[in-house]
């Protein structure tokens, strides 16, 4: 099922035969169960091959059931012919014989006439007479006597080239017993059984085998998918914050989910498919031609031609999937758009212009879905076309071969089976190749994830701090650092903070604020300089360890889907409840959970009315539960009124006494009462001092502030 924000175009592998040795490499663990799981498929693909000529002779069998066995006729035919071939007349005359049939023989000899009316002279003879003439013949355990071989030649006979199936039955029927058990159409039982229960093996053990591959590849694909969401797992991490700087948040959760899932689909099914679609391709054709050559190129040729047919629709057919993908982006572009500034549309009276744009667009991806689907729709039809022919031309061919007895109808049938098992493993081939070409792809993007450079190793760091014995004084010396290493945003910085001491942090957007604060938790390395807490740098710190002596509350809200306890006891233990209502009765939000169904409990996603001045009054409720030596306050108030405001400033008075503080405020007014202001601008301290004394100096700050009050 396609995921939202509408279909993923087909990405190709920029090193496809790179990317699945390296997909190969890191299947090391995996590789006896793929190696089972492939030969199994291969063996069972091998079983199928086998398969049509066990039908062949099955049916060859049963077709000897129905009709009269033309071999044992044949063979009669030829041993009573031979006998009056070898006939010689002396034996008659030096036998005692009545001197009367002595010379009615002479009188059929004289004739020499094998005709219905000789035949029927010899009928007159005495079965001592005939006996002399006509040996007895066995065949197949039974003895034909002389009397029935001339009733035999009488019958025989009277029949044409002409005569029809139900008369020569009648003839037959006719007959004497003994050559009606040679020449009647006979099964033989146990053979038809044997050879049934033999393709009943075959065809139990190739499912068998095939349901033993499918599980296989569906616990290592699942399990090999696993071990890669974990690696990326570790992989975040590790990596440094500068990697998300870079790269859109949508892309990396593309490699977790879509990339991933491809991966592992494609390993599920194309892997195993491919192998066992070669081994039936390659086995099918070596199969017809051991069975019959002429048959083969039949098959083959008849099938090629349906493909050349198909191949030449799906190339004239890919240009409008790939359009029809660009012009379904455009139209999915426009609806979000469109609905996520639903608001601004509304009130500029945009909607007959939005509408316009989606028929627009609407249009096009119509068109291009329905020359699409029409010319894929054209793929089923001809392949039943490609199947059918080969069926045609076999049966014809056949035909003409068994009637030259060159072939049995088995072979036919055989061969039947053989253009269903040729014809299907080359689209299974070609859908196998294409999902191994998006599969090098998703792997590409995935291992270039993985080797992604990290984040410095903290395995040599054996120095921390206790939280709870942190005095609380932090210095920064000479610090340099640039997002770009072409491009540096903190020059030279120096500045410090005693314990207790509340230090603002203010300057126009762009003037390295946030990426002070960032620095300080060690989410980026230094360029130069260093940054000393307790007199201890942060290079011999871990960053576990400093992110445990801070509590951050940034202007950006974040809430998670759970309960609202869930949320602002957020990876703590044993908070009570009792603790929690404290805290929000401080930051002004104890009566809003009053008013909730469910109070602690209700329930927060993303579609709940919670105002976004609440949901940072949560935020800020979470950043009290912790007791840290450090805060880093960065524009906590940006989404509450001005009353809340004043309650919050309270609240962060009393979350402030006696931690050391660092607060970003853009509302200048919520810093007045800090210790130390620092004036940040392109990077420098360009001003500090508390707010009066700033105020004095009329310089950047004041303007700063002073602009907040112009009309």
């Amino acid at each position: 099922m396609p995921r939202p924000g509408g279909p993923r175009n087909f990405e190709k592998s920029k090193d496809f035969t790179g990317s699945i040795k390296r997909l190969f490499k890191e299947l090391k663990s995996f590789q006896v169960a793929i190696m089972i799981a492939l030969i199994l498929a291969a063996t069972g693909s091998i079983l199928s091959i086998i398969a049509p000529n066990k039908l062949s002779d099955l049916t060859d069998e049963i077709s000897k059931g129905l009709v009269v066995n033309q071999s044992n006729m044949k063979t009669l035919t030829e041993k009573i012919e031979a006998n009056l071939k070898n006939m010689d007349p002396k034996n008659i005359l030096e036998s005692d014989l009545q001197p009367q049939e002595k010379q009615k023989f002479l009188e059929i000899m004289e004739s020499a006439s094998t005709n219905s009316k000789g035949i029927q002279d010899l009928k007159d003879l005495s079965s001592d007479a005939l006996s002399l003439i006509f040996k007895e013949i066995k065949i197949d355990g039974e003895v034909i006597s002389a009397k029935d071989q001339v009733k035999y030649l009488e019958l025989f006979t009277s029949l044409s080239q002409d005569t029809q199936v139900e008369a020569l039955y009648k003839q037959i029927d006719k007959m004497p017993q003994s050559i009606q058990k040679v020449i009647e159409p006979k099964m033989h039982g146990k053979t038809i059984q044997n050879i049934a229960l033999f393709l009943i093996a075959l065809y139990v053990c190739s499912a068998l085998f095939s349901y033993i591959e499918s599980i296989l590849m569906t616990v290592v694909s699942n399990r090999f998918a696993q071990t890669l969401r974990t690696k990326i797992s570790k992989k975040i991490n590790n990596l440094p914050l500068n990697y998300f700087d870079k790269n859109q948040t949508g892309d990396t959760l593309s490699r977790v989910t879509n990339d991933v899932d491809t991966i592992a689909q494609s390993m599920n099914q194309s892997l195993s498919t491919l192998v066992s679609a070669v081994t039936l391709f390659v086995g099918t054709i070596i199969m017809m031609f051991v069975t019959n050559w002429i048959m083969s190129f039949t098959a083959i040729i008849a099938s090629l031609l349906g493909f050349a047919f198909m191949f030449t629709i799906l190339k004239k057919s890919q240009k409008y999937f790939v359009a029809r993908q660009v012009e379904l982006g455009k139209l999915n572009a426009h609806i979000e758009e469109t609905y996520s500034g639903l608001l601004v549309v509304k009130a500029y009276n945009g909607k007959k212009i939005s509408d316009e744009k989606f028929d627009e667009f609407n249009t096009r991806v119509y068109e291009t879905n329905r020359k699409s689907q029409f010319l894929s729709g054209l793929m089923m039809p001809i392949m039943m076309f490609v199947g059918n022919l080969g069926y045609v031309a076999v049966c014809v061919v056949g035909a003409l071969l068994v009637q030259k007895e060159l072939i049995t109808f088995g072979v036919i049938v055989a061969f039947m089976t053989y253009v269903r098992l040729f014809t299907n493993p080359l689209s299974q081939i070609a859908q196998a190749m294409t999902a191994l070409q998006s599969t090098a792809a998703a792997s590409e993007r995935v291992f270039a994830f993985l080797d992604e450079e990290e984040m410095t190793s903290e395995e040599n760091i054996k120095e921390s701090l206790d939280k709870s014995k942190v005095e609380g004084n932090i210095v920064f010396e000479n610090v340099s650092f640039g997002y770009d290493a072409q491009k540096e945003i903190i020059h030279n910085f120096s500045a410090s903070a005693k314990k207790g001491e509340k230090i603002a942090i203010v300057g126009p957007t762009g003037a390295g604020k946030t990426t002070l604060v960032n620095l300080l938790m060690k989410f980026y390395e230094i360029h130069s300089g260093d940054i000393k807490i307790d007199n201890i740098s942060i290079r011999n710190l871990s960053r576990a360890n400093i992110h445990s002596l801070f509590t951050m509350v940034l202007q950006d809200t974040w809430l998670f889907n759970g309960t609202i306890r869930e949320n602002i006891a957020y990876n703590r233990e044993n908070v009570t409840d009792e603790r929690i209502m404290e805290v929000c009765e401080t930051v002004g939000i104890r009566h809003f959970i009053k008013t909730l169904p469910a109070g602690l409990d209700t329930v927060l996603s993303e579609n709940d009315a919670i105002s976004s001045g609440q949901k940072q009054l949560i935020t800020i409720a979470r950043g009290m539960i912790e007791d840290a030596p450090f805060l880093i306050l960065d524009e906590a108030t940006s989404n509450v009124d001005t009353r809340t405001e004043e309650l919050v400033q309270k609240a962060m008075d009393k979350l402030t006494d006696g931690k050391t503080s660092f607060i970003i405020a853009h509302r200048l007014s919520t810093i007045k009462n800090a210790d130390l202001i620092l004036v940040m601008k392109d990077g420098n301290i360009i001003e500090q001092g508390n707010h009066e004394e700033l105020m004095r100096e009329n310089g950047f700050y004041s303007k700063l502030y002073n602009s907040q009050f112009e009309r």
